[in-house]
């Protein structure tokens, strides 16, 4: 298993983290490039020109790369990293994970509500059961997470997942089986990773909690 909970697989390419020292398939780490201006440039899609320095999606190694200048010393280089590099990562990561998972919901192959998530969960329909981090554990508890690996996302708040689904809040989703299940898992991975040494999650979503469990939440 690596950071952010990800299962190695043999053929993945893998890089060295300039923080840990570890190394790590590519699909789990973050990617920045140097940017204009000798700027340190999140890029969270892999996409951009130039020579990549990754960093394990660990919001602690991201600081720490940050305060010991160690993006400097693996660019060989002065550069200028934002004090504030983790959260925009944070941020960036996220918003993937939100428009990958908006996109599953408009090809049909992501649902929300209580009642349809049991229902393709009994069914055997569900590949991944998303539950939010500021639902009530009661209510989380009535579902459970199909047999299996990575079957698990916990690490969205009620608002977000409400966001991607084109509603206020919502707190139980679930995922069928393809190719953008596997990207939001993968992008969820490094979410997780990433929140895992961040505040509570109530405090990251305006402190409000999810609420009372609902049947169409």
């Amino acid at each position: 298993m690596t950071r952010g909970g990800r299962e190695k697989l043999r053929d993945e390419p893998e890089r060295k983290c300039i923080a840990s020292g570890e190394v790590s398939p590519k699909a789990g780490l973050i990617r920045f490039v140097i940017g204009p201006e000798a700027m340190v440039v999140p890029d969270v899609a892999a996409k951009l020109p130039g020579r990549g320095l990754y960093v394990a999606a660990d919001r602690a190694l991201i600081a720490r790369a940050v305060a010991k200048g160690l993006f400097a010393r693996a660019a060989r280089q002065p550069v200028k990293a934002p004090p504030d590099l983790a959260e925009m990562v944070e941020a960036l990561v996220a918003r993937r994970v939100l428009d990958l998972l908006s996109m599953a919901r408009k090809a049909g192959d992501a649902v929300t509500g209580y009642e349809k998530v049991k229902e393709w969960l009994e069914k055997g329909q569900a590949r991944v059961l998303i539950q939010a981090a500021d639902g009530s554990e009661r209510g989380k508890t009535k579902l459970r997470a199909p047999e299996g690996e990575n079957t698990l996302i916990s690490c969205l708040t009620a608002g977000e997942i409400g966001l991607a689904f084109g509603r206020e809040r919502a707190i139980h989703a679930a995922l069928a089986a393809g190719g953008l299940t596997t990207r939001v898992v993968e992008e969820a991975a490094r979410l997780a990773g990433l929140r895992a040494s961040a505040s509570e999650t109530g405090q990251r979503d305006g402190g409000n909690p999810a609420g009372k469990d609902t049947k169409d939440a």
